[in-house]
């Protein structure tokens, strides 16, 4: 059992364990966001080729396969940076570059060339999408400093905030919302009803917002940087727990982004995933490292764990912290799921237990 802070380092194979799956047909462009679907094992990209594209995901014994099932895509040219299910499962939302927020209902007949029907639209790209259990509305965050909401049915939005900058992340929870602007802000809102700015605040972190997550009882936040650190951070008094930040994916002198940070529903514990080609799953509550795995080949861009808990996607993509001039056509996109055993993700025993 390792500390919070502390590094893993090994030798570099395509995925974090030998029998991941592969995920088939993943795109042939970076893979920005990974959701599953609240209600079944179905599994969601956002790809910047453009596509949006689900499978099915089947686990027996340990053993997980996953079969295509169909795709949509933005239009030409553009990329699509996130995307997001319903709280039922059956529809598919997205938002991209070309500065629409598209609709795919995933039993509907398949779309006019493909093109996933426009609900809405901002000024610049659209950064980030996320629905609203509460409201059964879509929002949406921009590179137009600009947060709208939408009514499936409405061309034009319900509701639209300013920000005091673009979105670099975002996410939603039952009756929170969190958004991390360029800035360095950090806006959390209570979306129970009428969208209310619950708080506005700085991030504890001192470098650029990469990815926030809600905690799974939506009493505060994780956020990550891009230089390899993430703060825990609560926006309500919960007995015995404070705010705090800790380093990780970095090896030796070098600092990595973290990309991503997700919840673990049925425990609460989380996962980091990093340019570093690293999975951590943590435990906040006990401040622990529950397991370290050896860094891939490849940057991880993105992860999720599916709503039960025993399985964890994540994306083996370039994530162009380097640029362009690290990007090249051959190196693939890739999408594996891990099966997760308990003892992998379960809180442990805090005894011994070391902070920093």
């Amino acid at each position: 059992m390792s500390a919070f802070g502390s590094n893993t380092s090994s030798g570099k194979q395509p995925s974090i364990g030998p029998n991941d799956c592969n995920v088939p047909q993943a795109g042939t462009d970076g893979i920005s966001a990974l959701h599953w679907s609240p209600s079944a094992n179905y599994l969601v990209s956002s790809n910047w080729d453009g596509g949006v594209r689900c499978w099915e995901v089947q686990e027996q014994g340990g053993q997980v396969r996953a079969m295509p099932k169909a795709q949509v895509n933005h239009e030409p040219n553009s990329s699509v940076l996130d995307c997001c299910f319903s709280a039922d499962g059956s529809t598919v939302f997205s938002g991209g570059t070309d500065k629409a927020v598209r609709m795919w209902q995933l039993n509907g007949a398949a779309p006019p060339n493909g093109l996933a029907q426009q609900i809405g639209v901002h000024d610049a790209p659209v950064k980030g999408v996320c629905f609203l259990p509460r409201t059964s509305l879509v929002v949406s965050g921009g590179w137009d400093r600009k947060l709208k909401f939408w009514d499936c049915r409405s061309p034009s939005p319900v509701g639209v905030l300013d920000l005091p900058e673009r979105v670099y992340a975002m996410d939603a929870r039952d009756n929170m919302l969190v958004v991390a602007c360029g800035s360095r802000q950090i806006i959390s809102y209570d979306v129970s009803g009428q969208p209310r700015e619950h708080s506005r605040k700085d991030s504890p972190l001192k470098f650029q917002s990469r990815c926030i997550t809600v905690f799974p009882d939506c009493t505060g936040f994780a956020v990550g940087s891009i230089e390899g650190r993430v703060a825990i951070h609560y926006l309500q008094k919960v007995q015995g727990k404070e705010s705090f930040a800790f380093k990780c994916h970095r090896q030796d002198s070098n600092v990595f982004a973290v990309n991503d940070i997700c919840f673990h529903n049925p425990f609460g514990t989380f996962a980091t995933v990093g340019a570093d080609g690293v999975v951590n799953f943590w435990d906040k509550d006990n401040k622990q490292r529950l397991k370290g795995f050896p860094p891939i080949a490849r940057s991880i861009s993105c992860a999720n764990f599916n709503a039960q808990g025993n399985l964890f996607a994540y994306a083996s993509s370039y994530d162009w912290s380097k640029g362009s001039t690290f990007h090249t056509q051959q190196t693939p996109d890739e999408i594996f799921v891990h099966h997760v055993p308990e003892d992998e993700i379960k809180p442990k025993n805090k005894k011994g237990m070391k902070s920093r």
